[in-house]
């Protein structure tokens, strides 16, 4: 599953107070129900093979080359239909989340989750006994040479495996233990209500962009003062998570959460470490970019609350600013994708034709926009939260993007057909930037410096933002190694990290508790979750210029990329396709684009 950088949510119900006619996901070609035959058969098939392939693991026979061939074989059929399963149960959660029966699929999906989890476990553990013949395997079996990658990977992820029954004990307390922390964060989160005007938190929060400072600045005080009454819950959430992690990762080897996020994005340190010093170095220019929408909208300086506040009055008669119908949106996604490749139009076609987007806002559903495979039925679906503003164009097009990767790569094998996040978030902010750059291009006058800020603005998220919660993360790791920390401490570390990003861009008006706002951090497998968006926009960013400058023909090896993503790593992938992502230079490269950008939006400020 891929979840969108958009988490606000928004109503669905237009100015004049019609509903408008914004589609449903239809989901039969995957199952009909949670109690239909076929669900029920694909239950009892995955039980059967489950038991099958324990068996097949606790025999290992020679030639092992002949039983590696079997497992992997065996493993794709099995893996793939538990993922289906486990992904229909969660999408249909999702548009129904007060439904016990849904809820009650998610949790036996989780528990059939813990065996393929074993599974893995005891694989690990027969191929690191048997490494010493898997060079001599590929010449005798060439069929397993394509699996190299991933073997070698399974090699390096088993040095940091507690034994079997600790890793069965570990999976099953976190259900009860980081799990259970992580609901009672969003269960906090998402009853949060202003008593004053009865407003939910997430429409605290969607107030960050109307057009009115005042009320900006209400709903950020409501919105703090809210996180502090819940400070203290919160906190406890976050303080026993990390500290279970931190636990866990000793126990395993390794030698903090950055590296074992490292290692599930497929990054070295060496890049991740070149990209940081980039946006490092770029600092003075976001903050410059902030000065000059502070400028604009004729304040002294940008508060936290005026990070998303528009330019330009909600109602002007803009493209960035007009009410979109759902339809309006498939037409234009459809026709800029299809101005790239008529592969990625046609596929676009394709996903809004058959009903694989569900794009209704209603009670029961989650807010948001994620895309989600089926490998089993190598189909994907999109959820988002569709009210007709041009973001909500651009967060369609974004998982999209996610969706035609996944058909690009479906028809590899199961075992090759999984890419880190780092590369998943390149392929859809690429679709995004397919969006916004041909706004860009086509608009003029205010039209366009909105459409600009919107990009330095969302860029800024992406850069910035992502550093300043990196850098957050970071010290709360090595200071919960000397004790625990409460609410108190969070608040300080966070206003620490936004003075060190946001720095002069901001005035001291920040918010000391985004630390409780961001749902990922109380996830217990998404440690320094964030870095990844920022390796996308960027690499984005390369590849869209690697376009430009090629023309149509860059499609193919755009999708020869795409293939790749499941079977190397990042390094890798990029030095294919002509990049050396290790060093500094590539991605201020990227960063530069974005200077045009503000030289144009300097220009409109000085004008006023």
């Amino acid at each position: 599953m891929h979840i969108s950088k958009h988490f606000l949510y928004r109503s669905s119900v237009s100015c004049s107070g019609e509903k408008k006619l914004i589609p449903r996901w239809n989901l039969d070609s995957i199952y009909t129900s949670s109690i239909s035959e076929d669900y029920k058969k694909d239950i009892l098939f995955l039980d059967e093979n489950l038991h099958t392939i324990q068996l097949h693991l606790n025999s290992v026979t020679s030639p092992f080359g002949e039983w590696l061939c079997e497992f992997m074989s065996l493993s794709s059929k099995v893996f793939s239909l538990y993922e289906s399963l486990s992904a229909y149960a969660y999408a249909s959660y999702s548009v129904a989340a007060t439904d016990s029966e849904k809820l009650n699929n998610v949790s036996l999906m989780e528990e059939k989750g813990l065996i393929i989890n074993d599974i893995s476990q005891q694989f690990g553990q027969i191929l690191s006994d048997n490494a010493q013949d898997l060079n001599s395997l590929y010449t005798d079996y060439p069929q397993l040479l394509q699996y190299k990658f991933i073997f070698e990977e399974t090699l390096e992820e088993n040095k940091h495996k507690m034994s079997r029954k600790e890793e069965q004990l570990s999976d099953d307390l976190q259900r009860f233990g980081g799990s259970a922390w992580s609901r009672l964060h969003e269960q906090i989160i998402s009853t949060l209500t202003d008593p004053e005007t009865g407003k939910t938190f997430n429409e605290l929060r969607n107030d960050a962009y109307s057009a009115d400072r005042n009320v900006r600045k209400t709903a950020y005080e409501k919105e703090i003062a809210l996180l502090k009454q819940t400070e203290l819950s919160t906190a406890a959430c976050l303080n026993n998570i990390k500290g279970a992690t931190q636990s866990l990762n000793n126990k395993r080897n390794w030698s903090g959460a950055l590296d074992r996020s490292l290692f599930a994005a497929r990054l070295s340190k060496e890049t991740l470490e070149a990209l940081v010093e980039a946006i490092e170095e770029s600092l003075p220019f976001w903050r410059s970019y902030l000065e000059t929408k502070a400028k604009i909208l004729k304040i002294d300086t940008c508060a936290f609350y005026d990070l998303f506040a528009p330019l330009l009055p909600e109602n002007e008669d803009a493209r960035a600013d007009k009410e979109w119908t759902f339809e309006e949106a498939q037409e234009y996604i459809i026709q800029k994708f299809s101005s790239f490749s008529p592969d990625f139009g046609a596929f676009a076609e394709q996903a809004f034709k058959n009903n694989w987007i569900d794009a209704e806002i209603r009670t029961g559903k989650v807010g948001g926009a994620y895309c989600i495979d089926f490998p089993y039925q190598k189909e994907s679906r999109v959820l988002s939260n569709f009210s007709g503003s041009f973001s909500d164009i651009t967060t369609l097009a974004h998982e999209l993007g996610h969706a035609y990767h996944y058909d690009c790569i479906k028809n590899a094998d199961y075992a090759l057909s999984h890419y880190p996040m780092t590369l998943a978030e390149t392929a859809s902010i690429f679709a995004e930037t397919i969006i916004m750059q041909d706004a860009v291009k086509n608009a003029a006058g205010f039209e366009k410096i909105k459409l600009i800020e919107m990009h330095l603005s969302d860029s800024t998220q992406v850069l910035v933002d992502i550093l300043c919660r990196f850098y957050f993360e970071r010290s709360v790791f090595e200071q919960r190694k000397e004790r625990e920390l409460g609410a108190e401490d969070f608040c300080r570390l966070m206003t620490e990290a936004q003075i060190k990003t946001y720095g002069s861009g901001l005035s001291e008006e920040k918010h000391p508790y985004m630390w409780a706002v961001k749902s990922h951090y109380y996830s217990p497998d998404l440690d320094f979750y964030n870095f990844p968006y920022a390796f996308g926009l960027l690499f984005a960013t390369a590849l869209f210029a690697r376009f430009k400058k090629e023309g149509s023909a860059f499609a193919e090896t755009y999708v020869s990329i795409l293939k790749d993503t499941g079977s190397m790593s990042c390094e890798a992938l990029c030095k294919k396709a002509g990049f050396d992502i290790t060093k500094k230079d590539f991605w201020l490269e990227g960063i530069r684009v974005f200077y045009k950008e503000l030289e144009e939006m300097k220009t409109y400020a000085d004008s006023l």
